[in-house]
């Protein structure tokens, strides 16, 4: 491939004036006498914080540990160490940079320069002239990880809580090495599952057994004495009595055979799944193909490229607004009572016994370890219930999540009941009824009548009136909206919504119960879909709508690819279900009539039951020819189909405004909160940083309404 530009030191020197507070981790060396009596250098990476603090790799940081190298490397040529070693300081080896700076990178050759930088200083490890070890001693995550991978040789503690490559999640690449040495370490499709899967599978980590299962360190000790232990093994592999062998490296018949059919796999993959907005997966995607001929310079001269491109795009700074957003905004709920208000809750008590009740049993089980009972209206029911609860406590304990005593103790937990005199006790009670406002209405008033006048009582509504809801109770005060997203184990949201009556001491309570089932949560006024609902039936309502005035589906998939959403309006409507999508746009079209359509078609469509063809094992194949006979029949005879861009341009405009009126509305506190509602309720990819980020972007709140959702417009951190 072409060369790059080669930058000086001088260069390297402009660039860390950019970050004149960087929190530096210092490279401290030190020379280890070895049993054999030979010696090591051993170089310790320590910001002088505490372990509430890693080690971040700022400029600073990666000149000051390229100069410590280069010192290690003359005193290697002049045979006074035999080795070098890099460990981090307690709990941590490095996190890589510290991404609020690197938000701030002004262009593309700024994004260059870091590239290079840290290429230049970690490729450093491979160029001592003696062999050089990592003892990956905590957690290590993006460049923290390279620094192992750029090194001759690794270990790992087994306590290691969380070893990754998360870079694709943020919309970037591994761009220190990563991407070409981690696949020639140890193969493509363990590189694939490390660089693409688990970054997109809500950015999975590895722990330390898994990372030395894989392959990516040659050793594994406990944590009591990982040092000396690393230490002893280090002085095997110098004396050659340890032989290093690498299973999972990659041969000749891998690259002949293997790596194009994982790559071709990984791509198909990637459109079914997140669709080809986000530019990040493609990208890495790219740079792990060409890794299986390319040699070490060219692999990383690609990476340069690839990081720079992407550090200076938007879809970076709306990631670092993402990633914000999540780690900052989420731990600090807008809007939140004092937590000091908050109950204590010693048991819960669900209504219903469904698969939906039984989900929420087991978390709050898992989660809270407090008694849980389940009540139905026959005892049938509720033993199916505690059976599913009792088989998934099974399931976590095969899998080694859990051991036998937790099992044992979590199933003990669990009791069941047709008698609502069993609640008496409870502090919080949840319902997962049907969604029907009378039906909900009745098992409330019902059980108030058995509960103490302390109990909190939940709803997890998606769509009806929480105040209605709480209509028929002689304490309407005690009642929040506590609307988990399916599937209730996985999705990280829940909206907490709160009525004109319900107390500071309802709302506290909800929330400190969120924080303990290690969710995030976003309060709400109890108005139509609160935030992901109400956001979601406008893009399938205008879909719906669309088609239904002459467009092709296909053309309204298109249309709304750009929103970069997981999956596109018609898809979502089949995995929600064609009836309860109808029954949401149906609330929203009551609430909103002159902005929510009502969609005739789509009644009739749930009555027939499906939108797509699918084959045997239930993927979809293409579009049912009587479903696209039904919407036709619902065509008005004038009808005249929107163009491509017509169809983008109402979608833009139509959630810009609505999104604007549910901020003036004060649904939410802020913009910051929608966006943390999609992104972490509804999929919305990070890159993309949620939906008012997208819409600055192209122009539409502008042009909807006359300004922008964000003063000033995002440009990384919030």
């Amino acid at each position: 491939m072409t060369s790059l530009p080669d930058y000086s030191s001088s260069d390297f020197a402009k660039l860390a004036a950019l970050d004149p507070d960087e929190i530096v981790t210092h490279s401290y060396v030190r020379d280890v006498a070895l049993p054999s009596g030979r010696t090591i250098a051993l170089l310790t990476l320590d910001n002088g914080r505490d372990h509430t603090r890693p080690n971040t790799l700022g400029p600073a940081t990666l000149l000051e540990l390229g100069d410590r190298l280069d010192e290690l490397a003359a005193r290697a040529a002049a045979k006074e160490i035999d080795g070098v070693a890099i460990i981090g300081k307690q709990f941590i080896l490095a996190a890589g940079a510290d991404l609020s700076k690197v938000g701030a990178i002004p262009d593309r050759e700024t994004g260059l320069l870091m590239a290079q930088l840290g290429h230049r200083t970690l490729g450093k490890l491979g160029e001592l002239g003696v062999p050089s070890f990592v003892f990956v001693n905590g957690l290590a995550l993006g460049g923290g990880v390279e620094i192992a991978l750029n090194a001759d040789y690794r270990t790992i503690d087994s306590s290691v809580p969380a070893f990754a490559l998360p870079e694709v999640f943020l919309g970037l690449i591994p761009g220190w090495g990563g991407a070409w040495l981690l696949p020639n370490l140890i193969g493509i499709e363990n590189a694939l599952e490390v660089i693409i899967s688990n970054p997109l599978k809500n950015n999975r980590m590895l722990k330390g057994p898994q990372a030395y299962d894989l392959g990516i360190a040659d050793a594994m000790f406990g944590p009591a004495n990982f040092l000396e232990d690393s230490l002893r093994w280090a002085d095997g592999v110098l004396g050659g009595e340890i032989k290093v062998k690498r299973k999972n490296s990659p041969g000749k018949l891998e690259r002949l055979a293997k790596w194009d059919i994982a790559i071709g796999i990984a791509e198909k993959t990637l459109k079914s799944r997140i669709g080809q907005v986000a530019k990040s997966p493609y990208r890495a995607v790219e740079l792990l193909k060409a890794a299986k001929n390319t040699d070490k310079k060219t692999g990383f001269l690609a990476e340069d490229a690839a990081l720079a491109d992407l550090i200076s795009g938007d879809q970076f700074r709306a990631s670092i607004y993402a990633f914000n957003l999540v780690q900052k905004r989420a731990k600090r709920p807008a809007g939140a009572p004092d937590g000091d208000l908050a109950q204590k809750v010693t048991k819960v008590g669900v209504i219903g016994a469904g698969l939906m009740a039984s989900q929420f049993a087991l978390l709050f089980v898992r989660r809270l370890q407090v008694p849980v009972v389940i009540t139905d209206l026959d005892q049938g029911r509720v033993d199916k219930g505690i059976a599913y609860i009792h088989d998934e406590i099974d399931q976590l304990l095969s899998k080694g999540r859990i051991v036998s005593d937790e099992a044992n103790r979590l199933k003990a937990l669990v009791s069941g009941t047709t008698d609502k005199a069993d609640f008496a006790d409870c502090d919080w009670v949840i319902e997962a009824v049907f969604e029907e406002l009378g039906v909900k209405q009745e098992v409330f008033a019902d059980v108030e009548k058995h509960i103490s006048a302390e109990a909190i009582l939940a709803t997890n509504t998606s769509s009806l009136s929480v105040e209605q809801i709480g209509a028929k109770l002689a304490h309407p005060e005690r009642l929040v909206g506590f609307h988990f997203f399916n599937p209730v184990a996985v999705m990280p949201l829940i909206e907490v919504v709160k009525t004109p009556q319900t107390t500071d001491v309802a709302l506290a309570t909800a929330m400190a119960t969120a924080a303990k089932l290690r969710k995030n949560a976003v309060i709400t006024t109890d108005s139509p879909g609160f935030v992901v609902n109400r956001v979601l039936a406008k893009v399938l309502g205008e879909a719906m709508h669309a088609v239904e005035q002459g467009a092709s589906f296909e053309d309204v998939v298109e249309a709304a690819r750009p929103f970069g959403l997981p999956m596109d309006p018609f898809v979502l409507l089949d995995l929600v279900g064609l009836k309860v999508g109808a029954h949401v746009l149906d609330t929203h079209h009551s609430a909103f009539p002159e902005r929510f359509f009502d969609s005739p078609a789509l009644h009739e469509l749930a009555e027939y039951g499906a939108i797509f063809e699918k084959d045997a094992k239930g993927k979809i194949t293409g579009y049912d020819k009587k479903a696209i006979a039904i919407v036709a029949a619902h065509r008005p005879a004038d009808a005249v189909p929107l163009s491509l861009e017509q169809l983008r341009e109402r979608l833009q405009l139509g959630l810009a405004d609505e999104i604007h009126r549910m901020l003036e509305d004060g649904v939410v506190a802020g913009p910051e909160d929608i966006d943390l509602c999609m992104i972490l309720g509804a999929g919305w990819p990070f890159q993309m940083g949620g939906a008012t980020p997208y819409l600055d972007r192209v122009g539409a709140s502008e042009r909807a309404f006359g300004d922008t959702f964000h003063h000033p417009p995002v440009r990384g951190v919030v």
